[in-house]
């Protein structure tokens, strides 16, 4: 029944700087949230930025909110997935967010490495990076490796555990979800720690709440992962890049 469930969850809570868990990273979201109206004021004399950290660390989160948070046709997401033109430059495009540069083909990289030179020439725009690795050790080309370091660089810190509670507790009263207390310290004993994963089963969760028609407890949560159908081994469940409230999350 699980099985089911997760394969048909409702849309989560879009990606917005107030739903993420900014701790020690709080300077980088109040320079992103920031940006285009600076921008808009000029001159800004940083315009680039590069955004790295591991997996489910909170980088897609912070482009995506860069994104919801500009004017209307103002910022554009880019990421693997987009074809070659969503890599060319437009100015009435202010702020351009490219996602997981490491996973970004040849042409790709080329093309960022043109957007790049483009968005240094035009005073109005700017461009935030991101990837799984410092510059200076992400798998590209040398020439963007190069322009990717040339702007600020931040690491994005990861969560500690009280932080990752705070964030299960904090996505689930956006859910509408009346989590236990004990809820979260339970998903990061014996639940995979990162973000995504842990999203994804709160997710889960809730669906299987709503289906049995009982509150989100421990004995809840203990039920689903034992069932049979759920697929939810928590050693192995699977990552969702539907997240909220992280920061660090992807």
């Amino acid at each position: 029944m699980l099985r089911q469930l997760t394969l048909d969850l409702g849309t989560p809570p879009p990606s917005t700087f107030d739903n993420f868990f900014a701790g020690s990273n709080a300077e980088l979201v109040t320079r992103l949230r920031e940006l285009e109206g600076a921008l808009a004021v000029g001159p800004v004399a940083d315009r680039t930025f590069y955004v790295w950290g591991e997996t489910g660390s909170g980088r897609s989160h912070l482009l995506k909110a860069l994104v919801e948070n500009a004017q209307p046709g103002s910022a554009r997401f880019v990421s693997p997935q987009s074809g070659l033109a969503a890599f060319a430059f437009d100015p009435r495009v202010a702020l351009y967010a490219i996602d997981d540069c490491d996973g970004l083909s040849s042409a790709q990289q080329i093309a960022l490495f043109n957007l790049f030179n483009e968005v240094r020439a035009h005073p109005t725009s700017a461009l935030v990076a991101t990837g799984n690795a410092a510059p200076m050790g992400l798998a590209v080309r040398e020439d963007l490796r190069t322009r990717l370091g040339w702007g600020l660089v931040f690491h994005l810190a990861p969560l500690p555990d009280e932080g990752k509670a705070a964030v299960l507790k904090y996505a689930a009263r956006e859910r509408g979800i009346a989590l236990a207390d004990d809820v979260p310290a339970y998903l990061l004993t014996h639940f995979r720690r990162d973000m995504p994963s842990l999203m994804a089963l709160l997710d889960a969760l809730d669906r299987f709440s709503l289906e049995q028609k009982r509150a989100v407890t421990l004995p809840l949560l203990r039920t689903m992962l034992a069932s049979p159908e759920s697929g939810a081994d928590p050693r192995t469940a699977p990552s969702s890049s539907a997240s909220s409230k992280m920061g660090p999350h992807d």
